[in-house]
């Protein structure tokens, strides 16, 4: 029998390279692990434990999440096992030379019905459970070309919960799983961090976890029920859950699960409260809903049947109250979305982040219905986190369904110990009413169970009046059973057509189950915020006026917020239009009202003044109203104010140098970022330029990072002066790029994404994702004519998640 590491070992010189020999050793399971490897070329070595040994392609831009994106994988020689933990430098001369990295590590195991064996005829569709690499994947053979001795093969992500942007893994996982390091740090010999983790952050806060204290409960924000979707981007819409809503409070490293009526069911779900009490936070409350899954699908009696079991369910968390102490319940919702997803580990099936949609809600319920789903819930992507019940949470329902009451049963004909039929009621002005019976829906086990409680519960006289006819020989309980029932209509006498029965809902008292009916979804409502002279032309050379930018506000405010709100602002103020004067104003002289706020911060004379910041969309209208074009924010919020949470490069180019040159020196300084194991991205100014933003968790001080920020900049200029200059003076700029690193000294401003500019054809600052800058012509290449297309390419694959990760200044 052939040995398959022949090849391998050929290939090496065991004396001078530090890599393993190739040793067959009995097969160990089903591991998988990448190595990103800089030889001749940058590549990723994706591996399969098969048969004893690792099969190996050479991803040549590595691997990416997008399910129209198919990468080519170069088949090459098998290696072995031990190879699986290598990282370091193989020497120049050898075989593969060139840096190794452990890029990432996991298993993996074919989809049902398939086999390792498929690899013989060419594809494999398997699934991975890696630190980065998640969900399903293809790997296809390409058909042979004349004379080719290589066998390529495609690599390729299948479309599910996992999938995301075309070069987000290879953009944003820039260190080692296993040591931490950099590929330069790799190349240098550096020795491993003391703590291994993508995510310092998370060690930061797990130290302080067991100081955390517990929040306490409070009542979480109710649906009103309404018969259509809410129109407008103005709405996030999300899957209505079929599960027990519930608030994690998680604290001093420990976890609590409450009912919405503040019951502590942690008892219940102890899986919850492990994954909730190892979540990256010193203390958080959580607003979800806990399912179990049957057949896929969310299912109420599948999660009845295990609770206090080990079997498998899952909270899925669609809001955040606070966390680390901060109360974040003013925020606007997609801020704390934003904030929420941060601290839940991607991948995780326990404690899973309720994604969304903006905008587009009636193909979304159309869509849910059609898979046998409850409905979706709608929320106004700007609101506080509501006081109880609100129409800024709304719930859209495919098939109707609402808690009752049991007042008493039916006997069954056929068992002694059976039942017909469950006789309801519900809360109407004040009085427990009739509202039907209902005899579909039960198992035997679940009827069994329901006649020992109705047993326990028996009294002589009825709690409701009811028809004679209809509850002829009933046996009348104590009404505080409450079961959640399916229905199609109510007659128009309050009686049920149609009804299932779903469960028993042990999380409502009985007193509070009250009818609900359909209200009229809510119309827009006219804004506290009047724009005054809305036909105003404010951008003379493309005829669009204030109205038109209001309009654009009001639509984008959902993409604004996340960055602008609770941020100092310095705004820029063209009252009679940007071809007239304009100035920028950053304090607040009491003219904007009450929806914009200000906050008192320390300037360099040791005096305080007031600061503007908004908190919602009405704040961004009032500042539209008030002759604003332009929102430039501080690199840090209010609520962190002396630890930024981001660092800008701003390239401003000489008018000489062309945007082709912008845009290559972009890249460029990205990849040196990247080399230091910052995730950074890009965005159009609106201007001229591009804007490098690097994301980072709020813990260095303005000092370091500005220090951080001028030393970069000012090493890039010494590398290549021909290109790039760091010193502001206009004379040295000539030909020149200026690596602007001021806008990250505390009290400096860069303008925000999706602001628009003070500019020739109202363009707008837009992110973009690093494969699409090379396809873009000008830094204005968006204005505020193209809201409709901002908001579909937010919400694209290649732009999720954009600007946000959590990381810290490296230590250089």
């Amino acid at each position: 029998m052939a040995d398959p590491l022949e090849r391998y070992n050929a290939k090496r010189d065991f004396t001078r390279t530090a890599e393993p020999a190739g040793t067959l050793e009995p097969g160990k399971g089903n591991s998988f692990i990448v190595q990103k490897h800089d030889a001749t070329r940058l590549h990723w070595d994706f591996r399969l434990e098969v048969d004893g040994v690792l099969k190996s392609w050479a991803v040549t831009r590595g691997p990416s999440l997008d399910p129209d994106e198919k990468r080519l994988a170069v088949r090459t020689e098998d290696h072995p096992l031990s190879y699986a933990t290598f990282e370091g430098t193989i020497p120049e001369g050898q075989y593969g030379g060139g840096t190794v990295m452990l890029w990432d590590r996991g298993t993996w195991s074919p989809v049902a019905g398939k086999s390792a064996k498929d690899l013989e005829d060419g594809h494999l569709h398997f699934i991975l459970d890696g630190e980065r690499m998640k969900g399903e994947w293809l790997l296809v053979r390409m058909k042979p070309r004349a004379k080719e001795k290589r066998e390529n093969w495609l690599l390729r992500k299948v479309a599910d919960a996992q999938a995301g942007g075309t070069d987000t893994l290879t953009d944003q996982a820039l260190t080692s799983v296993a040591t931490g390091r950099t590929m330069a740090q790799i190349a240098e010999g550096k020795p491993p961090k003391k703590t291994p983790t993508r995510k310092p952050k998370v060690a930061a806060r797990k130290a302080k976890a067991k100081n955390g204290t517990l929040p306490e409960f409070r009542s979480p924000a109710l649906c009103t029920l309404v018969d259509q979707v809410p129109a407008g981007n103005g709405w996030l819409h999300e899957i209505k859950y079929d599960g027990y809503r519930a608030l994690i409070a998680i604290g001093g490293g420990k976890a609590q699960v409450f009912t919405r009526s503040g019951l502590d069911w942690s008892a219940k779900f102890p899986g919850i409260v492990a994954a909730a009490a190892d979540l990256p936070v010193t203390s958080a409350l959580i607003d979800g809903e806990i399912v179990a899954f049957k057949n896929g699908r969310p299912d109420f009696s599948t999660l009845k049947d295990a609770i206090g079991t080990d079997r498998p369910m899952s909270l899925f968390a669609f809001d955040l109250l606070s966390l680390d102490g901060e109360d974040l319940t003013g925020l606007p919702l997609v801020q704390r979305k934003e904030r929420l997803r941060g601290i839940i580990p991607k991948g995780d099936e326990t404690i899973q982040f309720a994604e969304h949609i903006t905008g587009s809600g009636e193909a979304l319920f159309d869509k849910l219905c059609a898979e046998g789903l409850e409905g979706i819930v709608s929320k106004r992507a700007d609101s506080r986190y509501p006081n109880g019940r609100s129409r800024d949470w709304l719930k859209i329902k495919c098939l109707r369904r609402q808690e009752f009451v049991i007042v008493g049963w039916l006997p069954s004909d056929k068992a002694r110990r059976g039942l017909k039929s469950l006789l309801l009621g519900v809360n109407r002005d004040g009085k427990l009413a009739y509202a039907g019976k209902v005899g579909t829906g039960f198992t035997q086990q679940r009827m069994a169970e329901l006649r020992a409680l109705l047993d326990a519960r028996t009294r002589k006289t009825t709690p409701v009046e009811a028809p004679r006819a209809m509850v002829r020989g009933a046996h009348w309980v104590r009404p505080d059973l409450v079961a959640e029932i399916a229905f199609t209509e109510t007659t128009p006498d309050g009686l049920l057509r149609h009804p299932s029965f779903i469960g028993l809902r042990e999380d409502k008292p009985a007193d509070q189950v009250v009818e609900e009916r359909p209200a009229p979804v809510p119309s827009p409502e006219a804004s506290a915020i009047t724009i005054t002279h809305p036909y105003r032309v404010i951008f003379p050379d493309s005829d669009l006026t204030k109205g038109d930018l209001a309009d654009y506000v009001a639509k984008l405010a959902p993409l604004m917020l996340p960055w602008v709100a609770r941020r100092p602002v310095s705004l820029v103020r063209c009252p009679q239009g940007r071809a007239r004067a304009c100035f920028f104003q950053k304090h607040d002289a009491g003219s904007f009202g009450s929806q914009v706020h200000s906050i008192p911060i320390r300037e360099k004379d040791g005096g305080t003044e007031p600061y503007l910041y908004v908190e919602d969309a009405e704040g961004l209208r009032a500042c539209i109203q008030m002759g604003s074009i332009e929102f430039h924010g501080w690199g840090s919020s209010i609520a962190t104010l002396e630890q930024p949470d981001r660092m800008i490069f701003d390239l401003d180019p000489d008018p000489s140098v062309s945007f082709d040159d912008v845009k290559r020196a972009a890249v460029h300084i990205h990849d040196q970022l990247a080399e230091l194991g910052l995730t950074s991205f890009a965005m159009l100014s609106g201007g001229k330029g591009v804007h490098v933003v690097v994301p980072l968790t709020p813990q260095a001080e303005w000092p370091a990072v500005s220090n951080f920020a001028e030393r970069f900049a000012k090493a890039l200029a010494q590398g290549d002066p021909a290109r790039f200059v760091a010193v502001a003076t206009k004379a040295k700029r000539q030909g020149r790029i200026f690596i602007d690193w001021l806008r990250n000294q505390r009290g400096a401003t860069a303008v925000m994404p999706y602001s628009a500019r003070a500019r020739a054809g109202a363009p707008v600052a837009a992110p973009v994702a690093w494969r699409e800058l090379d396809k873009v012509d000008t830094a204005a290449r968006w204005t505020i004519r193209d809201a409709e297309e901002l908001l579909e390419r937010a919400a694209s694959a290649g732009l999720r998640g954009w600007g946000v990760a959590d990381q810290i200044l490296p230590d250089v």
